[in-house]
């Protein structure tokens, strides 16, 4: 199925067949699987079923299609698309003229594959890990292998047992090109794994722990809020993705009205009606992120879109309440990598 879609701020999209979102226009976050990633205009990400995705924006314009043949997932390479291993991968279809031309000349007509085999060409171009096709293979094995094992209580010895086994030289391989452990990769998945249980599903908190691999509901609990920052309760009722707290929508609203004239925790507290404290813990619970980094998000982002638009960069820092335009200059190099001009070369 092919749609153009307006997504819905901070609704879950579960992903249930194997589906490539092309994000046309937009320039918020998004939220997959718990972490949150920013600039995606024209970039194609391809999500697995069992995965989800928040649009944290209500700028949003998006492109999906759902690929419903089983067939085309046997094949070996296409794994590198929708398999992620330490983050989120995508095909940047504005450095791909193949992709670019079968957009405009198909506009995903049913031919799917054909996107899938000029999206793989793309990504072995981009080449994200610096690796051969067979030391990608051997480091896609090595995913399968976890995400068949994650919910096993797994040792190290046990890890070198099954990688043995299936005949993988993957070790110092994976360390090199990812720069973690299988341990650590393993056990990333398992947490991730553990939130989708604790935050989607209505069962209990024990059972999830057992679920996952873990004999000791209490040990759980401690693994759970070291990696996170919350016990499972509290990350249960963070997250609330039945959307009953308007938090989310109300901050960035907040965010997007006054960003540039204020960025104090202080003003944007008082405006929630809650303490900093308050706000700065909720935020980071909900959102992955500081407000003080969604507020740099927001000013980035506008002045993007204000030097495109040809204002001079002068007055685009006394609009964004930069004193002097050095001020401004140095905070968008700072978090840009170019300064303003460069930016427009």
């Amino acid at each position: 199925m092919v749609q153009k879609l307006i997504p819905e701020l901070n609704k879950v999209y579960f992903i249930n067949q194997y589906t490539l979102f092309h994000i046309l226009s937009g320039s918020g976050s998004i939220q997959v699987d718990f972490r949150n990633y920013d600039n995606w205009k024209d970039k194609a990400i391809y999500l697995e079923k069992g995965q989800y995705i928040k649009f944290l924006s209500n700028d949003f314009v998006v492109r999906s299609i759902e690929f419903p043949s089983k067939e085309l997932f046997y094949d070996q390479d296409v794994r590198v698309l929708f398999k992620h291993l330490i983050s989120l991968g995508y095909i940047n279809f504005s450095e791909c003229d193949e992709c670019e031309r079968y957009i405009a000349d198909s506009i995903f007509g049913s031919n799917t594959r054909q996107i899938i085999d000029v999206s793989l060409k793309q990504w072995y171009w981009q080449n994200p890990f610096n690796a051969s096709k067979d030391e990608y293979q051997v480091i896609f094995d090595v995913k399968e292998l976890i995400d068949k094992e994650y919910h096993n209580n797994l040792t190290n010895k046990d890890f070198e047992v099954l990688i043995q086994d299936n005949g993988f030289n993957a070790q110092a391989l994976v360390k090199n090109k990812l720069g973690i452990t299988i341990k650590t990769l393993f056990n990333k998945k398992k947490l991730m794994e553990s939130q989708k249980e604790v935050a989607f599903s209505d069962k209990s908190l024990k059972e999830v722990s057992y679920d996952m691999g873990f004999k000791d509901p209490a040990y759980f609990n401690r693994v759970f809020k070291h990696n996170t920052g919350y016990s499972p309760s509290e990350f249960r009722n963070n997250f609330d993705y039945d959307r009953n707290d308007p938090f989310v929508e109300d901050l960035l609203f907040l965010l997007k009205e006054h960003h540039d004239t204020q960025r104090s925790l202080a003003f944007y507290a008082d405006k929630m009606n809650v303490s900093v404290k308050t706000l700065s813990k909720k935020t980071r619970a909900k959102m992955n992120k500081s407000v003080g980094m969604l507020v740099r998000n927001e000013i980035i982002k506008t002045s993007k879109n204000l030097l495109m638009a040809g204002e001079p960069i002068k007055q685009v820092s006394l609009q964004l309440g930069f004193e002097e335009p050095n001020h401004f200059s140095t905070f968008f190099r700072h978090h840009t990598g170019k300064t303003p001009s460069e930016f427009l070369s």
